[in-house]
Parts: C-alpha cells; sequence; structure tokens
C-alpha cells in the first residue's frame, strides 16, 4: 500500500512529464528542481520510507501517541502527582522542559516544512513532512502539559518558558542553533544538520541524557513518557535519514562528491550544535537529584553520532572531538 500511494504520485520531467514541468514559479525553476540541494543522485526516486509512512499511518499513529500521552498525564491529575513535586524541580519543568517546547516547534515548522516542499520526489517530501508533523506535535504535547501542570500547582509559573527561551544565557547557543537550521534553503543539509548534527547532539541529550534520566530520581514519572514519545518519533526519523544518506555516499557516480559536501556540512554544523550542547550543562546542576554527570550524557551523544556516520560511511569530523 505504502507505494501504491507515493510512489510517482508527484511526477517529474525525469518520469512522464515528457514537455518539462506543467507550472513554475515567475522567476525561478519549475516544479521540484533537483538543484535544490548540492547533493547528487544518479535517481533520486530510489528513496522508499523505511516507516513506510503514507496518510492512514500518519494518523494512526500520531493518533495512538497522543492518547499515550494523555492517559499519562490523567493518570498523573488523578493521583496526584505533580504535588508531590519539590519546588527545585517544579521551577525545572517550568523553565527548562517548557523551553524545549521551542527547539520542537521551530525545527517542525521553520526547518522540516520547508525542507518537504523543495526535495525532488514525493518519496522524500512525504517523509520529511512525517518528521515535520513530529516536531509540531510533541511542541503542542509540551505546551499542553505546561498547562495543566499550571493548573495543579500555584507555584508553578507557565509562562517561564517564554523568558527561559528569549533571554537564558543557557538556552540563547540552543536557540541559535535552531534559527540558524531555519536559514538553510538547501533541503537536504536543512535534514542532515537536524537529524544527523542537533537530534543527536542537543535534542537527545536534553530530552534522554537529562530528562529522563533525571526527573524520575525527582519523583516525576510523567515528563520522561511526554520525551519518550518525542525519543520514538526521532528513531523513526533518524530511520528514513539514514536510508536516504547512505545510497547518496554510495552512488556509483556522484558518491564521492556527496561525501565532500557531507564532510563540509558536518565540519559547519557540529561547532555549533556541540556549543548548544555545552550550553545547556548547568541544568544538570539544577535538580536535588541527578544521577548522571553532563559529561556522561555528551559523551553518549557525541558517540550516537559516531555510531550514525560510521553506519553510512561518513568520514568522522575532527570537530566532533573539539
Amino acid at each position: 500500500m505504502y507505494e501504491d500511494v507515493t510512489v510517482d504520485v508527484q511526477p517529474d520531467p525525469a518520469r512522464y512529464l515528457t514537455q518539462d514541468w506543467v507550472y513554475g514559479f515567475a522567476k525561478g525553476p519549475g516544479g521540484y528542481p533537483t538543484e535544490w540541494t548540492d547533493l547528487e543522485s544518479s535517481d533520486w526516486h530510489w528513496f522508499r520510507d523505511p516507516n513506510q509512512e503514507w496518510e492512514q499511518t500518519i494518523y494512526r499513529n500520531n493518533a495512538r501517541l497522543v492518547r499515550q500521552v494523555e492517559m499519562n498525564i490523567a493518570n498523573a491529575k488523578s493521583e496526584g502527582a505533580f504535588e508531590r513535586w519539590s519546588p527545585v524541580w517544579t521551577r525545572v519543568v517550568a523553565w527548562h522542559v517548557g523551553a524545549w517546547m521551542h527547539p520542537e516547534h521551530g525545527l517542525g515548522l521553520h526547518v522540516f516544512l520547508p525542507a518537504q516542499r523543495d526535495a525532488p520526489t514525493n518519496m522524500i517530501n512525504n517523509a520529511i513532512s512525517v518528521n515535520s508533523m513530529h516536531k509540531l506535535r510533541i511542541a503542542q504535547d509540551l505546551a499542553l502539559f505546561n498547562l495543566e501542570v499550571g493548573e495543579a500547582r500555584d507555584d508553578f509559573d507557565g509562562k517561564a518558558h517564554l523568558e527561559a527561551w528569549r533571554s537564558d544565557p543557557v538556552w540563547q547557543p540552543v536557540r541559535e542553533n535552531v534559527e540558524r537550521l531555519t536559514a538553510v534553503r538547501d533541503w537536504a543539509q536543512a535534514v542532515v544538520a537536524a537529524n544527523l548534527v542537533f537530534e543527536p547532539l542537543v535534542g537527545e541529550l536534553f530530552r534522554s541524557g537529562f530528562v529522563m534520566t533525571t526527573a524520575a530520581a525527582n519523583g516525576d514519572f510523567v515528563t520522561p513518557s511526554i520525551m519518550g514519545v518525542a525519543e520514538s518519533d526521532f528513531e523513526r526519523d533518524l530511520a528514513y535519514t539514514k536510508d536516504l544518506i547512505g545510497p547518496l555516499v554510495s552512488d556509483q557516480e556522484h558518491g564521492r562528491h556527496n561525501t565532500e559536501v557531507l564532510a563540509q556540512w558536518l565540519s559547519e554544523w557540529i561547532p555549533v550544535s556541540l556549543n548548544a550542547a555545552r550550553s545547556l550543562a548547568p541544568v544538570w546542576e539544577e535538580p536535588e537529584q541527578s544521577p548522571v554527570s553532563f559529561e556522561d550524557s555528551l559523551a553518549r551523544s557525541r558517540e550516537r553520532v559516531r555510531e550514525t556516520l560510521g553506519e553510512l560511511e561518513i568520514p568522522i569530523p575532527k570537530e566532533l572531538d573539539q
């Protein structure tokens, strides 16, 4: 079913459109030109999403995850779990967990959404658009969670995340990283810089390395369940990214060129995301119970990048060890 509803849904001059694109832009090329990325492929149409996402699966998977989050929050409310949080952990959730909705929203709306429009085939468009939906849904989950906790605790500042994102020095390099990603116009570079660099070095670092590791030690079982959903989303998004980039590296005609381009992108973006990651180090010191150190969490994030690039047979940039 997946291929029936995705493959060749958007024809192009390489397949079926014998008289070039049937529409275009006022001062630019028509349709979905392959020139909108510096990467090259012998055949862009080979890509198939390993998650086999199409319209039905999008609704089914997202509905399932939303019900899971809603159920966990409802259970926490009925058991008075929010009221048992310490004031210190309450501030961590309001200030830092709340702030995380902003990079999720920024990536979903201003990085992946434009990227899916510019990719050259419907199969690639589809995978990236689902990635966008994942990010927007998690941002919404965190926003609604923020409201729920605010109703349960009088000392919970539901607007703290705005100040944190706008002015807290801890979050400004993360904000800079995300805003720089929104300015990338090469759709493949946007996907690579987000999913192969920012997500493991900053996203997983915060969601898993901090929240999911630290929350339980501070009496919070519901916040990790929301971040766990985001981590599950990322595994799916990373899977399509690897299936997209791997064959481009091994492409017999363009593989060397693509490897050079990817090396350039990684050398540019890894320092940006490592700087963003290091800026979050003080967050690990705030909870009353911190079962893991920031350095251990960052080491795991770096190793994640090494493993992924190794799978793709992309040389490890020296910037990853700096």
